[in-house]
């Protein structure tokens, strides 16, 4: 059975959330790409509900903007005060009005819900006609929890809190997750009759299964399986563990999907990475944001990958790559360094200690080590000398270089733009190159070189330096009169 599209998931993400003592609100804190709320709308997503609704109280300013930005099709409606988890479902309903037919309520802090165990949930409550239907899970302690206790036919006869219960209450393991499915005219209904008469004067959002039940009407539950991903985040430590679970979860599911992870415990990869099949990745790899590896691609070790293309069989080694294109077969590495706009095209060439930035090279072209080429264009089958610097920076205004096809550019070059090297030229080492080069020219921009004979024994006398030069010369002389004396 299908589960049909619910009139509403209301997502709850109003509350404090002390325990993280940050100035940002505790449902925007990022695990793996998304924020903690953004999990848990991708997983609502998943059930295509007629509505997606927001609440939000603490913090509630940073927490519209992020919807605005990552779900603008998530409805916020505000807590104006912390009521309790009843009092948030009961204000959406008076801002939003009657929701006909089934509406979810979950949290902004269980990131590591799956959208298919909404989906059971609300298949369950729709197959078994309930007025509401709790997700449950079996824990190995549930110390602290409500507990579920069911009748003969699986119904849900109570939700018992630890401190309420007896000792066989507490043997229970089925504890209540905080989450439902509810009948939205009866949860509306229901809500009215939810009081303030406790501990902490707030309405709870727990008293309606007992309220709904005492109408005489049926309460289920759906187990989930995974007992793991109901877990909540209330604090930092709670988050890196949750980052953990949910990346490994991540990593395998590329791994089954053909992609070879050597370490899965060193690799981070965002819930929006693309993997193809036979790609490799190496050690303390993190691969972030909208990464895309085609397939054979090959990168790591210590590589950090952000919102890169790697092309199908290019190797990528010890690099930080940010908003990159690299080329099929194309080689990156080690301690490579490209930023935004950098394009490497098909068996491109950046190598060890070369920092790219708003730079395209062309097919077969090599930039091998220890260069910085910004606001560049190189063309095919080039060849960039090591120490080279593009100078595209004149203190006010950047200007671009262009580099022809098949240029040899010489070793410790600095090409100073606006510049243009035409194809097939060569250009001397130790070069600055200030004007345009045409093709197939040589272009020699360095001053003659002088020597100073005897400069270090007269400026630098009793330094070591200056004492190989006496002994330099000392043989130099001693060669000379032997071959004087040859000659005689």
């Amino acid at each position: 059975m299908s589960a049909r599209r619910p009139a509403a998931v209301i997502v709850l993400a109003a509350g404090e959330g002390t325990r993280m003592k940050s100035r940002r609100s505790k449902v925007l804190h990022e695990l793996c790409g998304r924020s903690m709320l953004g999990h848990v709308l991708a997983a609502a997503r998943e059930l295509e509900p007629q509505r997606l609704i927001v609440v939000v109280g603490h913090r509630r300013e940073q927490v519209i903007e992020h919807l605005a930005e990552h779900a603008p099709q998530a409805e916020p409606v505000v807590q104006e005060r912390q009521g309790g988890t009843g009092h948030a479902v009961r204000t959406v309903l008076e801002q939003v009005g009657t929701l006909s037919g089934t509406v979810v309520v979950t949290n902004g802090d269980h990131p590591l819900l799956r959208g298919e165990t909404l989906a059971e949930l609300v298949r369950t409550h729709e197959r078994e006609g309930n007025a509401a239907t709790v997700l449950t899970t079996e824990v190995p302690d549930p110390t602290g929890y409500g507990r579920i206790l069911r009748g003969p036919d699986g119904a849900v006869t109570a939700i018992v809190e630890h401190k309420d219960a007896d000792e066989a209450q507490r043997a229970v393991r089925e504890i209540n997750v905080g989450m439902y499915a509810f009948d939205g005219e009866l949860l509306e209904a229901a809500l009215k009759q939810v009081t303030t008469d406790n501990a902490g004067g707030e309405e709870y959002l727990t008293d309606v299964p007992a309220i709904l039940r005492g109408q005489g009407h049926r309460i289920g539950a759906f187990t989930a399986p995974d007992w793991v991903e109901m877990q909540g985040v209330n604090d930092r430590v709670q988050l890196a563990q949750a980052r953990r679970l949910l990346n490994e979860r991540i990593v395998e599911a590329h791994m089954r999907a053909g992609a070879t992870v050597v370490d899965p415990a060193t690799t981070w990869i965002d819930v929006d990475v693309v993997t193809e099949p036979d790609v490799v990745i190496h050690p303390n790899t993190q691969l972030h944001g909208r990464t895309r590896l085609e397939e054979g691609a090959e990168v790591g070790p210590n590589a950090t990958l952000t919102d890169t293309v790697v092309g199908a069989g290019a190797v990528v080694s010890n690099t930080v790559a940010d908003r990159a294109e690299i080329g099929p077969e194309a080689s990156v590495g080690p301690f490579a360094y490209l930023r935004p706009g950098t394009r490497l095209a098909r068996k491109a060439k950046a190598g060890t200690y070369v920092e790219m930035k708003n730079a395209v090279v062309g097919e077969g072209a090599k930039v091998p080590h220890l260069t910085y080429v910004g606001d560049a264009e190189i063309g095919q089958g080039s060849n960039i000398g090591a120490g080279s610097v593009f100078v595209n920076y004149d203190g006010v205004r950047k200007h671009r270089t262009v580099v022809g096809d098949h240029v040899r550019v010489g070793s410790d070059n600095m090409l100073v733009a606006p510049v243009r090297i035409g194809d097939g030229a060569y250009t001397a080492a130790g070069s600055v190159i200030v004007s345009d080069v045409p093709p197939g020219a040589m272009a020699v921009a360095r001053g003659r070189q002088r020597n100073i004979e005897g400069w270090v024994e007269r400026k630098r006398p009793g330094t070591p330096a200056a004492e190989a030069a006496r002994r330099a010369a000392g043989r130099r002389a001693d060669e000379s009169d032997a071959g004087g004396d040859a000659g005689a």
